[in-house]
């Protein structure tokens, strides 16, 4: 084979960089958003209330679906959330206004003051009934996938909001009916709502987390809540509760909440007793810190449990 000698002190040809692909703003943008996912020792721990966001759809999915089980294939459907507070209401009304003959708050009538202190309890029981029992209710999901478990006790309070809304409209014809019209105190009810969903959290959190290893655990709440309505002022004003006695009677954080909402539905007849209410804020605040550090110290054994 003959080698042209002229061909090799030719350089070589190189041919031209070629110019980069440029991706679609749209592929940027997908990309930038997508969410990377990277296992490595305690990062779990320390993301845990990022991902506790990122998990907000479902969050949306639980809650959907425990009101829809709630409220599919049954026979009066909503209208139980109406029955409830209103017979109790009656049977308040008569045991505590007409025997009793304990005074109302001012001038609300009675009726009024005791329906006014039922939907913030029933707002407590639900949320401490429904969350105390998620866990095992969603043992499927736990065992399987990871997700912030805190997802599940949360989601499982919604479905107490959406009784409480229907009790509140309730609550609205009923003073129709009466002729009440609640004063300017009433904007700051949403916050009254929030501060009742937190006392109940608090306590849920660690019975569900105890329930998971000492299953019996779950039917303590039953008791409470059955307990926990005659020594609250819902039936009553806790009013009546003497001067000396009222302070120490305010570590109930029931007491507190219940006073609040009678304060922004009844406007100046039922007056807000501060040192029992901020008494109550303490309480909420120390259960709802020890049911979260609870429930995180032993987030980590459920699927092995469950």
């Amino acid at each position: 084979m003959s080698i042209n000698v002229t061909d090799l002190a030719k350089p070589a040809t190189v041919a031209p960089p070629s110019k980069p692909m440029e991706m679609p703003d749209s592929a940027v943008a997908a990309a930038a958003s997508e969410r990377l996912t990277v296992i490595e020792p305690g990062r779990a721990e320390r993301n845990y209330w990022r991902d506790l966001w990122h998990y907000r759809g479902l969050f949306a999915i639980l809650a959907w679906r425990d009101v829809s089980v709630r409220y599919k294939q049954t026979v009066i459907g909503v209208a139980w959330a109406v029955i409830r507070p209103f017979l109790t209401t009656v049977v308040f009304t008569i045991v505590f206004g007409q025997l009793a003959r304990l005074p109302s708050e001012g001038e609300a009538p009675y009726p009024i003051m005791v329906f006014a202190g039922l939907m913030p309890w029933f707002l407590f029981a639900g949320v401490l009934g429904d969350a105390s029992s998620s866990l095992l209710g969603n043992a499927h999901l736990i065992s399987k996938v990871y997700f912030p478990r805190l997802v599940i006790p949360t989601a499982a309070a919604v479905l107490a909001l959406v009784d409480f809304a229907i009790n509140f409209v309730t609550l609205a014809l009923i003073m129709g009916w009466y002729g009440f019209v609640p004063g300017w105190q009433v904007v700051f009810l949403p916050g009254f709502v929030l501060l009742a969903i937190l006392v109940s959290l608090g306590p849920a959190l660690w019975i569900t987390s105890l329930s998971i290893k000492y299953r019996d655990f779950r039917f303590i709440v039953p008791f409470i809540i059955q307990l926990g309505l005659y020594v609250s002022p819902v039936g009553f004003a806790s009013s009546v509760v003497p001067e000396e006695w009222r302070l120490l009677y305010s570590l109930n954080p029931m007491v507190g909440v219940i006073d609040g909402f009678r304060w922004c539905l009844l406007g100046g007849h039922s007056p807000l007793y501060w040192p029992g209410f901020l008494m109550s804020l303490g309480v909420v605040a120390f259960f709802l810190w020890f049911g979260v550090r609870y429930f995180r110290a032993t987030e980590r054994t459920f699927a092995d449990m469950v």
